[in-house]
């Protein structure tokens, strides 16, 4: 698919803010034409019962309106949204969920942590020089800080830790009060978090560390204002000066003079803590910072989609190496299943390519499970692909890509599916089909012709192939069985 003078837009849900970068390509260069953020601060407002409080719902909602409008004129497969730590946590996120997408017009991705770390890294190393150095990147969210290390565009390491400028706001900062006990012991609380992944990321090692978020971009605002010229660099050192310059203030009220906005002034002791905490844990020298963040790594991975350079398609190889899978017979029923989804796609009205996708990502990984036994296969097979870090895949495309897996013979699961898209249980019925004659291994070409309609699938099968072939309709008549069960005829 060719994008030139195409726009496109990537929108962060974050848990402290929400932001939305829009760009187009031309010549193959993309060109960023908007930048919109505004500060929501979804963590902030989790009750204790771990659900939204009403109003900050209604204050989302206002803001995916005002966003919105600058996405009249861009085409819906040109937009990406995904939600992040709040998002993930939230008990009643799926509410908040439906609604911002019916406002959007555009699916909601919740991503991992480590996914969310992707994409950061993936944003920064396209805003920086493209050098050979190794490079550690550390973006401080409203609800997780995610620390990577990479090479030029490729992440080594990644992690997302459970600490953010507003959990440690509520934690050690409470009604905005900044003293040096309640700073001393944020700082060591981010020395803890970071301690799991402290030995790996050392000897692992890095030339150049760069900063990607709000609450860098803060301190080092603070500390321009402070010297009356642009900073290149930070250093611990002047962390500490600013520390002891806000602990002297005493409270977030009196940090006006910092230059730092006025809605960033809650969270900006719990940031500085954070970094301090970092930086010493890591034995960092310097930070640089650069604008590169989550929106434009989502911007980035759609274009490599786009262009057929798709992350998600490397971590289906990967898994099928890792789990022995039969290759060659993995690419065969991912052709007979996209040959079916051409001829349904229409009457079933799933003529996206999101759908197409998971259908051959799940003929590539749906013997997986025969890595751990032969018995219950296809449960094995799920758990495994539901399960495994899958760079590229939302937590909700990993669930509908492990409920195919599952569901791809035996009993239909039909409660699993009420979680789902309903078009997931037609991909899966067009799948089982596949799998059933792809199972002879030696029929290398369909003997039927497939016709779907609303509840019902007909296979019009050449003259003479069913009586030659009566274990194939003795596998129908089972099948047939288990897809009246959930309301579907299969017929022949």
């Amino acid at each position: 698919m060719t994008i030139d003078n195409r726009e496109i837009a990537a929108i962060d849900l974050g848990s402290n803010s929400f932001h939305m970068a829009v760009a187009s390509v031309k010549q193959g260069e993309v060109r960023f034409t908007d930048r919109l953020g505004e500060k929501v601060q979804l963590a902030a407002g989790i009750n204790s019962q771990g659900a939204f409080e009403a109003d900050t719902i209604e204050r989302a909602l206002a803001c995916i309106d005002r966003f919105s409008q600058r996405l009249h004129n861009i085409d819906k497969s040109m937009i990406q949204v995904v939600g992040t730590d709040a998002l993930r946590v939230a008990k009643n996120g799926g509410n908040f969920i439906a609604k911002a997408e019916q406002k959007l017009g555009a699916r909601i991705e919740i991503i991992s942590g480590l996914e969310e770390a992707r994409l950061i890294y993936l944003g920064v190393s396209h805003t920086l020089a493209d050098d050979d150095g190794r490079r550690l990147v550390i973006d401080i969210g409203g609800g997780s800080t995610e620390f990577i290390i990479g090479e030029r565009f490729e992440p080594l390491e990644r992690a997302s830790l459970h600490m953010g400028c507003v959990s440690f706001r509520e934690r050690f900062f409470k009604d905005g009060k900044i003293t040096k006990i309640g700073f001393h012991k944020a700082v060591v609380q981010a020395e803890r978090e970071i301690m799991p992944i402290k030995k790996i990321y050392k000897k692992k090692g890095w030339e150049q560390c760069v900063g990607a978020s709000g609450s860098i971009k803060a301190i080092f605002q603070a500390l321009e204002a402070e010297d009356g010229i642009q900073i290149e660099r930070l250093s611990y050192k002047r962390l500490k000066t600013l520390r002891d310059q806000i602990i002297e203030l005493g409270h977030i009220d009196n940090l006006n003079e910092l230059n730092i906005k006025k809605e960033r002034l809650s969270i900006f002791p719990a940031g500085l803590a954070i970094l301090m905490g970092a930086f010493k844990a890591l034995k960092i020298k310097k930070m640089e910072y650069t604008q590169g963040a989550l929106r434009e790594g989502l911007l980035y991975d759609m274009l490599g989609r786009l262009d057929h350079e798709d992350v998600r398609d490397r971590s289906i190889s990967a898994l099928q190496q890792r789990y022995g899978a039969d290759i060659a017979h993995g690419d065969y029923v991912a052709d007979i299943t996209k040959a079916f989804f051409r001829k349904a796609k229409t009457d079933w009205q799933i003529d996206h390519p999101r759908y197409e996708g998971l259908l051959t990502w799940a003929s590539k990984l749906f013997e997986i499970g025969l890595a751990i036994a032969h018995s219950q296969y296809h449960r094995h097979g799920a758990y495994l692909v539901a399960n495994s870090d899958l760079a590229g895949f939302s937590k909700r495309s990993q669930e509908e890509l492990a409920l195919l897996v599952r569901a791809h013979r035996r009993k239909i699961p039909l409660e699993d599916f009420e979680r789902v898209d309903e078009a997931i249980l037609k991909l899966t019925l067009l799948f089982r089909i596949a799998v059933l004659f792809a199972s002879d291994r030696k029929v290398r070409s369909i003997p039927f012709h497939l016709e779907v309609s609303s509840k019902s699938v007909h296979l019009a099968f050449k003259k003479g192939w069913l009586e030659k072939h009566p274990l194939t309709v003795e596998n129908l008549e089972i099948e047939r069985n288990y897809l009246r069960k959930i309301g579907f005829e299969l017929s022949f």
